[in-house]
């Protein structure tokens, strides 16, 4: 996995795949499925998703589930990709290297929210609460780790940027 933390790290990767998520960050969301996109809660209750599910309609829910395939399972890989390469590349020592695996797991959990909404997309109107909790605590779950992954990311570039402001300070 050392490769593909230095490859995610370049400055070409870094590019590609930080537009890569702010064109599916704008896209995914947008899909006219006819209600707000279960992946985007901050989580949900039975009722909650089975009324969502149901006003997605038939189409709706189709064009959910198809996208959720192909639209939601790249995003997390591009976002995971680029946060592991900024965590990765920005690292502070050595020792810290190992954070850059947190965004691979978020993109794990991700996909995994992915296969729960995409099944009770296609299991509707048969779907458990059992299974809306699990969904539920996927996105919930990714939620809290993005936004720690990202904020984390951004400390590391804000640091990055800071000492070598201060490595080109002329000396007084």
């Amino acid at each position: 996995m050392g490769r593909y933390f230095e490859l995610a790290g370049k400055p070409a990767v870094l590019v590609t795949s930080f537009a890569a998520t702010v064109v599916l960050l704008a896209v995914f969301p947008a899909i006219p499925v006819g209600g707000e996109l279960l992946d985007v809660r901050r989580g949900y209750g039975y009722d909650e998703a089975l009324a969502a599910l149901a006003g997605y309609g038939t189409e709706g829910r189709y064009l959910y589930a198809w996208a959720s395939a192909t639209l939601d399972t790249l995003l997390p890989v591009a976002y995971a990709t680029f946060l592991a390469g900024v965590t990765y590349r920005f690292r502070p020592s050595e020792r810290l290297r190992v954070l850059a695996w947190l965004p691979l797991a978020l993109g794990v959990l991700d996909l995994g929210e992915n296969a729960q909404i995409i099944a009770m997309l296609v299991q509707y109107p048969d779907v458990s609460e059992g299974q809306v909790a699990s969904a539920s605590a996927f996105t919930v779950t990714k939620s809290f780790f993005f936004g720690a992954c990202f904020a984390y990311a951004l400390v590391l570039v804000v640091l990055a940027a800071a000492r070598r402001l201060l490595g080109r300070r002329p000396a007084a």
